[in-house]
């Protein structure tokens, strides 16, 4: 048998180098299996409570998360509760076999009044619970939009719109989350003095630079020791119009969040259960078994995603030609959140494929040096595809079919432009969320 027809258990089978597309989509791929809850949640589970267990959460990842959970819970222990995640991110077998958990499906990026109901049904789940019950919440990527409360004086529609300029604007996932939770009645802290005076344990799938908890879909169970102050500068900084409303309970100070030390996160337990790191990790595994050298840059990048590519084909560059800092062949992985600054409407892309065609102009055909970048959810922006591959020959075979990959740039159309080219990598919704995934395969001349 051949040596990279072999199967690793923790990765999935060996790929093949010489196949550069089929190597970098199974790098992929080992990266979202690793942060597929059903592999990791277990370990951190606590034992039943004396009292009731209600589980709550929100995210893309919320569905597998609760499927998880139900499957790992003793039957004979009460479970119930709520989560809510995207459309289109219920697990086959849940949606076909429901379990004791009640998934709803609702909205991202910007929330819909499906998401309100669900929230506020989560909300009054959790009143009126005791000190011998426990509320397992599961909080993964995509859980800032889809639970959604409005601050007292805020509409649903005041939150869209507040959410809408923050997308355009280029703000980075930290300052985005600030802005949301101060605006939110069950964000920043809330969810978790609701739940008093029972335990609450959380357990998260980190899709934020730096693993930050109270980041985390805006962190609902964990304190903030951002302020009133820091998401109104957010907002003058990138142009933010607020609300009058908005505006006033953030200069007032009405809409101060639950602090570090507030007695409500009294015994409280926190956990991580996937990372970017770990999924990277996992990829950089897999290309060492197919004879690959592996280097992870880091799974903090952010910045402008096409600006992100170019440094990026940068160093693939490096190494092409001179054998710096790393010698061919190697793959150089990456996570983290980037950011795009939309500058024209109607174009259709996201992160991945605006980093990606910004590494493509600026790598000019390269030999040699492969890129994949995907969104381990999935789903690129609000696109069916979770990113594309870039090939030595992208920028030629769109000139052949006169495609100005610099045009598609300009005006965040990159979407458009590796569909014609028939380079989507399109996995369809993973049922987890790590975030930004980034591959760059140098096999050498």
């Amino acid at each position: 048998m051949n040596s990279h027809q072999t199967s690793s258990p923790a990765s999935g089978p060996v790929p093949d180098p010489a196949d550069p597309r089929a190597f970098l989509r199974a790098l992929y791929d080992a990266a979202v299996r690793r942060a597929l809850p059903a592999h990791t949640l277990g370990r951190h589970l606590p034992p039943p409570p004396k009292g009731r267990t209600v589980v709550v959460g929100a995210g893309k990842a919320a569905g597998s998360m609760a499927a998880a959970v139900d499957a790992l819970w003793p039957q004979d222990a009460p479970l119930s509760g709520l989560v809510i995640t995207r459309y289109d991110h219920v697990p086959p077998a849940w949606r076909a076999a429901p379990g004791r958990i009640e998934v709803v499906e609702a909205a991202h990026p910007v929330p819909d009044e499906a998401g309100l109901a669900a929230t506020q049904r989560v909300m009054s789940l959790v009143q009126g619970l005791g000190p011998e019950d426990l509320v397992l919440c599961l909080i993964s990527g995509g859980g800032s939009a889809l639970l959604s409360a409005p601050a007292p004086g805020l509409t649903l529609q005041d939150k869209q719109a507040v959410n809408r300029a923050l997308l355009r604007s280029g703000a980075a996932i930290d300052e985005m989350n600030c802005v949301r939770k101060h605006l939110s009645a069950v964000k920043g802290g809330r969810l978790a003095a609701l739940c008093a005076p029972a335990r609450v344990v959380t357990l998260l799938i980190s899709d934020v630079p730096g693993d930050e908890p109270a980041v985390i879909a805006s962190g609902p169970t964990v304190p903030d020791d951002t302020t009133c102050a820091d998401a109104l500068a957010i907002c003058r900084r990138h142009g933010i119009e607020l609300p009058a409303a908005a505006h006033a309970g953030l200069e007032s100070g009405a809409f101060e969040t639950p602090k570090p030390g507030d007695r409500v996160f009294a015994g409280h337990e926190v956990h991580l259960i996937a990372t970017p790191q770990q999924s990277l990790e996992a990829a950089a595994a897999l290309a060492r078994e197919a004879g690959v050298s592996a280097y992870i840059l880091s799974d903090e990048i952010e910045g402008e995603s096409r600006e992100v590519g170019k440094v990026h084909a940068a160093l693939a560059r490096a190494v092409a030609r001179r054998g710096q800092p790393f010698s061919a062949p190697c793959v150089i992985l990456s996570g983290g959140e980037t950011t795009v600054t939309v500058r024209a409407k109607g174009g259709r892309g996201g992160r991945a494929t605006e980093f990606l065609l910004g590494c493509a102009i600026a790598l000019q055909g390269e030999r040699g040096v492969h890129v994949l970048a995907a969104d381990t959810d999935g789903i690129d922006g609000v696109e069916a595809n979770a990113g594309a591959i870039a090939t030595p020959d992208t920028l030629a075979r769109g000139a052949a079919l006169g495609l100005k990959a610099q045009e598609f740039l300009d005006r965040n159309d990159c979407c458009s432009y590796f569909e014609a080219l028939g380079d989507l990598v399109v996995p369809g919704p993973t049922f987890t969320n790590v975030n930004d995934f980034r591959a760059l395969y140098i096999s050498g001349r």
